[in-house]
């Protein structure tokens, strides 16, 4: 059995650096223009061109996104763009707009096509349109059962591949396709600028009644209608390799480092764990423990068993739950001293029990009880300044990029 392709988000270069240094097989990531985060780092030229030298250092690939609907205005300067990025050795391209495929296809001829989410594939025969059109893989619709994938997988040409969301922030319109941004404040989804209203709080305005806001729940503060919880498939390892996707797609390219690193670890040691043994395989809920200490809202399975019910939204609020926070980002350790080198991204202070973890191992606790300014060498009782360098002293090993959290007072209480 092929093992299933583990691609994380990168939102910028620390994060791409990041999501493979923790797992992932491959990472996909937008550059300044034509791609549906605007909002996120991105990469420019030359960050591309290290990202993917990087990623292939590490036997990862990687995929550039091309996937908003162009305008007429967006073609010359896309055409340009293209030519300047012709020659860096990307894995892959994914498209949602068919003029996108066509000038990729005639300014890269050897470029391979990955087709977007956005352009709402949920049946076989789109799937071999798409396949006649030079399409090597598509991103599968969210709106899919197991059923409907297995079906896909049954019918499509062998060489053709499946990708599939298995983790992330989920929309309330068809595959992402929504209008609701652009019809609120002008700022158009489909061309990376969602401002997401989906989150915001509605009430109901009758039209004699200006000024009087009636609750569509039972709730005097409003409903959040439309506000979707956050897909979360790492228990069904198992159904996502046998249903015919050959890629588990995460989502989160406006995430943190924190949020990257913690959700491709989690998945990883899933992976890896039901590919030693797929008979004897067992979920471990630590796996699940990890992916919520990370900001996240409450967890659904989406389409992937059935339709929906109302039970797949959060009427009460848009709001993250954040029980931990990132507080430190090791630069280096000392093996013989047992000191690191950590760049503080949180406050953090002295007597507070952290967990410290990092790639392909489990986390561990201790209180913190030294701590030092890197520069000065003065001891610190607390780190309030951001990215201040620290020298901190750790009870176990840890390597570069392993990272500091904690969990927040009000939880612990």
């Amino acid at each position: 059995m092929k093992k299933m392709e583990l691609l994380a988000p990168a939102g910028d270069l620390e994060k791409l650096k990041i999501a493979v240094l923790y797992g992932a097989d491959a990472v996909y990531f937008g550059g300044e223009s034509f791609s549906l985060r605007a909002g996120a780092g991105n990469l420019t030229i030359e960050e591309i061109k290290e990202g993917v030298a990087f990623a292939h250092v590490h036997q990862a690939k990687a995929y550039l996104t091309l996937n908003i609907f162009a305008h007429n205005d967006d073609i010359e300067p896309l055409r340009e763009y293209l030519a300047k990025i012709k020659d860096i050795p990307l894995d892959a391209f994914i498209i949602s707009d068919p003029g996108i495929i066509m000038m990729v296809k005639e300014l890269i001829p050897n470029a391979e096509i990955h087709l977007s989410t956005q352009s709402n594939m949920t049946n076989y025969m789109t799937a071999k349109f798409w396949h006649q059109q030079g399409v090597k893989r598509i991103v599968t619709a969210r709106e899919l059962t197991f059923s409907e994938i297995r079906r896909l997988r049954k019918e499509i040409p062998k060489e053709m591949e499946l990708e599939a969301f298995v983790h992330g922030a989920m929309c309330i319109s068809y595959s992402g396709r929504c209008l609701l941004s652009n019809f609120m404040i002008e700022r158009d989804a489909n061309r990376g600028m969602c401002a997401h209203p989906c989150r915001w709080k509605y009430s109901l305005v009758e039209e004699q009644r200006p000024g009087e806001y009636f609750p569509i729940e039972e709730d005097e503060r409003g409903t959040y209608i439309l506000n979707s919880r956050d897909l979360c498939m790492i228990e069904y390892i198992p159904e996502l390799a046998v249903s015919g996707v050959v890629s588990a797609k995460i989502e989160g390219r406006m995430k943190s480092i924190f949020y990257v690193a913690t959700v491709v670890a989690a998945y990883r040691k899933a992976i890896d764990e039901y590919y030693k043994d797929p008979e004897n395989y067992r979920f471990h809920p630590a796996w699940l423990a990890e992916l919520k200490k990370v900001s996240h809202r409450e967890f659904t399975t989406g389409f992937y068993f059935n339709q929906p019910t109302n039970r797949n939204q959060n009427y009460h609020t848009s709001a993250y739950t954040r029980d931990y926070s990132f507080v430190g980002l090791v630069k280096s350790y000392d093996e013989k001293t047992g000191y690191a080198v950590v760049e503080q991204r949180n406050k953090m202070n002295i007597g507070e029990e952290i967990e410290v973890f990092g790639p392909y191992t489990d986390f561990f606790t201790q209180t913190l009880t030294e701590m030092y300014d890197l520069e000065t060498g003065e001891a610190l009782t607390s780190a309030p300044h951001p990215q201040q360098l620290l020298k901190i002293k750790l009870d176990h090993p840890a390597g570069a990029n392993f990272m500091l959290r904690k969990c927040k007072v009000s939880v612990k209480s």
